[in-house]
């Protein structure tokens, strides 16, 4: 368990006191489940975490002395820019933190495990240093007393299970979905993006299914009221968890992490994750054309997939022309390095660190380049971190070295990216 808990975390943490504890010290605890905590001590929203993680924290700690052992610790893992601010917030806290100097694995944290707002809690297993949970906030309501722990993912089929709801009051079971592929949608009528990919995912779901493919789309709400739900949901064709099933709802948010909306996750039809891009690509292919959409290693940067920079750190390849061929050419100079990073990390059950696009000539590329201060060069090669927390961009210089080689791109300009 050390091993993989240090890979993550370090050699040491730091206590409430200010004693160094060792990661490796966890073992001997029985700690089986790691929470990273990513928030603050400023701010309504950490602060009602913190108070209801505490609770949560004490329970279990509780049971833990009863018991002889310790089955679930916290690491907080702060966005605070002040150490004096840290300290004040550390010192409040029952549990352990990240030291403040170790300024590059809190970089790498928030990167590796994609974390866009605060609070956010992410369970891990200490054993292996994956993740069990990325919604750890929803534990924390769902689950208050721990008796689901540890909260591991379980089989979408087994999540969904249960009745489903067509708009003419028709219920069936979630079996119906077997067989299928099955797009999970997340959204609210009080959201106006929400309502705007509906319209479109309707057209584009009818496509589907005249073209004669096997595909259902499950409304997942996230709206304030049944009545609210009721009005949205009349206008989809498709099936809805029932709005009064808030346990099954808030389940489906979880095994999914789901943080905003509209996100629409597809699946195929053994239940397995192709995409959690589904908005992207529905806007991307009005024509449905590459339905069901598997990911590709390198995406053409447009003004629908743009969101994605927002998610982490992407290369992007400048390229001073509108003509797709030089774009297409753009792509496969860089899309066997990006297969081979994908893979990498695919084997070892992780996300990639890196997003891969080609930008071309157009106004979204500019405002980019005016956003991030980009020169006027091309072709330019950059690394982006759009995350207001990851302002340096020199640490990943080392992967732009084995990108980089000497006769494809002998003309390339390469710069690290500053964003404000």
């Amino acid at each position: 368990m050390a091993g993989a808990l240090t890979d993550v975390l370090g050699e040491v943490l730091v206590a409430a006191d200010g004693e160094e504890v060792a990661v490796s010290a966890l073992a001997a605890r029985g700690v089986s489940l790691v929470g990273l905590y990513f928030g603050c001590s400023l701010g309504g929203p950490c602060a009602q975490l913190g108070a209801s993680l505490a609770a949560f924290y004490g329970r279990f700690r509780g049971e833990a002395a009863a018991a002889g052992g310790q089955r679930l610790e916290i690491v907080f893992v702060s966005a605070e820019q002040e150490q004096q601010q840290w300290q004040e917030a550390v010192r409040a806290m029952p549990w352990l933190a990240l030291p403040f100097a170790d300024k590059h694995r809190k970089l790498k944290l928030w990167n590796k495990y994609r974390v866009s707002n605060i609070p956010s809690l992410i369970f891990i297993d200490a054993s292996t240093g994956k993740v069990v949970c990325r919604n750890g906030l929803l534990v924390i309501r769902d689950d208050p007393e721990g008796l689901e722990f540890p909260w591991g993912p379980k089989p979408f089929s087994e999540v969904v299970a249960g009745p489903l709801l067509r708009n003419n009051g028709q219920t069936l079971d979630s079996s119906a979905l077997e067989g299928s592929h099955v797009g999970v949608y997340f959204s609210a009528h009080w959201c106006p993006p929400c309502r705007s990919l509906t319209r479109v995912l309707v057209e584009s779901y009818r496509k589907i299914k005249e073209a004669g493919q096997k595909f259902e789309i499950l409304f997942v709400s996230a709206d304030r009221s049944e009545d609210s739900f009721k009005q949205y949901f009349s206008e989809m064709p498709w099936v809805a968890v029932p709005y009064a099933d808030e346990a099954r709802r808030s389940r489906l948010n979880r095994l999914y992490g789901i943080q905003g909306i509209p996100t629409l996750i597809v699946l195929d039809p053994k239940g397995d994750v192709i995409t959690r891009q589904g908005r992207v690509e529905v806007l991307n292919d009005i024509e449905c054309r590459e339905f069901p959409w598997h990911p590709k290693p390198v995406l053409e940067l447009t003004d629908s997939n743009a969101v994605q920079l927002n998610e982490g750190p992407c290369l992007v390849l400048f390229v001073d022309s509108e003509d797709d061929g030089e774009s297409e050419a753009a792509k496969q100079l860089i899309q066997p390095i990006a297969e081979k990073i994908i893979a990498k990390y695919k084997a070892k059950e992780e996300e990639a660190p890196l997003l891969f696009f080609v930008a071309g000539e157009d106004d979204m590329t500019d405002s980019l380049r005016d956003y991030t201060n980009l020169p006027e060069a091309a072709p330019l090669l950059t690394i982006l971190d759009m995350s207001a927390r990851a302002k340096s961009l020199f640490r990943r210089l080392w992967i732009l070295q084995r990108v980089l080689t000497p006769d494809p791109v002998s003309n390339l300009l390469v710069v690290p990216c500053f964003t404000q």
